[in-house]
């Protein structure tokens, strides 16, 4: 029984680091300014409050490398420091009157399922990847295009030409290298591509 326990591979990218709570932590804090510093590469979109960022990529590998809990306390954290007022969001917004609050919301959920696809083998080829990716993304847009209805008060058809239409090729483009980097970083450490169930 120890043995197995002992050779267990590592369920998410995350988990080849050394340590334990110090380690947990600094992975989450992280996850929260690595996902605010990718805020900062925002492209304004015309006739739309909602940029072109680099966040959705942050939070999809963050969800894939951290795994299901650290990924979610870490977007939880990105969440909370900027309703309380560190100027993380795109461009250097804070507080939570912002038009795209919904899609931030929505990460901690992909964040969440990100990992724990990935934990099951759901980053180990490009394929698996891809799936993954594609789940956390969706995930997103399910709870930011509504939330962008509600605030802008305009049809749920508008909010989807407003909130998502115009950011699907870049999506696509997002979910592509992610299946290109997330199954090489596995190939590089050695320890395989089978999926590894929750343990």
């Amino acid at each position: 029984m120890a043995t197995a326990h002992a050779t267990r591979r590592p369920a998410v990218l995350g988990d080849l680091l050394p340590g334990a709570l110090a380690r947990d932590v600094a992975l989450i804090v992280g996850a929260a300014a690595f996902t605010g510093l990718a805020a900062q590469l925002s492209v304004p979109v015309p006739g739309t409050p909602v940029p072109v960022t680099g966040q959705t990529f942050a939070v999809l590998l963050a969800g894939a490398a951290l795994g299901p809990v650290r990924a979610a306390l870490g977007m939880l954290l990105y969440l909370l420091a900027g309703a309380a007022g560190v100027s993380w969001y795109t461009d250097g917004e804070s507080g939570t009157g912002i038009h795209t609050l919904g899609y931030v919301i929505g990460f901690v959920v992909a964040a969440a399922v990100v990992g724990r696809l990935a934990q099951r083998g759901g980053d180990r080829t490009p394929a698996r990847t891809g799936v993954t990716m594609l789940a956390g993304t969706v995930i997103i847009y399910a709870v930011g295009v509504p939330y962008l209805m509600a605030s802008l008060h305009v049809s749920l058809g508008r909010a989807v030409e407003l909130g998502m239409t115009p950011f699907l090729a870049g999506d696509a483009l997002k979910v592509l290298l992610a299946a290109c980097v997330l199954p090489a970083a596995w190939k590089l450490t050695g320890t395989g591509t089978g999926s590894t169930r929750d343990r």
